[in-house]
């Protein structure tokens, strides 16, 4: 049986890597977008990169276009935002499709997790929030307005730290 480590992805440089990259950490899989009210989003993002790096945790951010255009860039352009403008030091994916026909394997996985009031189904917008535990479940979804630093994701990433 596959789980969410064995799905190829990408990164922005177009190099093959896998969830299973990161297996034994934890990992919150983030849609981002670079001109979006809720890029500054990012911020919250690179500190608990920063604040739980080394006890097994990674961000990884998927840039997506699928929300009003808001991630138009080239991969390059996209890099260069996160680094210049907010010192963005974790992974990020090439450009994918979160929603739709053409909807990633990962997201087609993600997707058929239930947030915090049992929904499941489509992303939403921007910036919405997976927590994928050391082991590969899906152990949380958060919406986009919720911050990244909210007690919910917090915690949530706090009690599934390998260690």
């Amino acid at each position: 049986m596959s789980t969410l480590h064995d799905i190829p992805l990408r990164t922005i440089d177009g190099s093959p890597t896998s969830l299973g990259e990161h297996r034994g950490s934890a990992v919150l899989v983030v849609n981002v977008a670079s001109k979006c009210g809720l890029t500054p989003q990012y911020e919250g993002l690179e500190r608990l990169q920063k604040r739980y790096a080394d006890r097994g945790f990674t961000v990884l951010g998927v840039p997506c276009n699928q929300f009003a255009g808001q991630e138009p860039g080239t991969a390059e352009e996209i890099q260069t935002f996160c680094s210049t403008t907010y010192g963005v030091s974790f992974p990020l994916l090439e450009k994918t499709d979160v929603n739709g026909a053409d909807r990633h394997p990962l997201y087609a996985e993600l997707t058929q997790a239930a947030d915090s009031k049992g929904e499941a189904g489509d992303i939403s917008w921007n910036f919405e929030k997976f927590l994928v535990s050391a082991d590969g479940e899906v152990v949380g979804r958060f919406r986009p307005q919720t911050e990244p630093e909210a007690q919910e994701v917090t915690g949530a990433i706090e009690a599934h730290l390998p260690r």
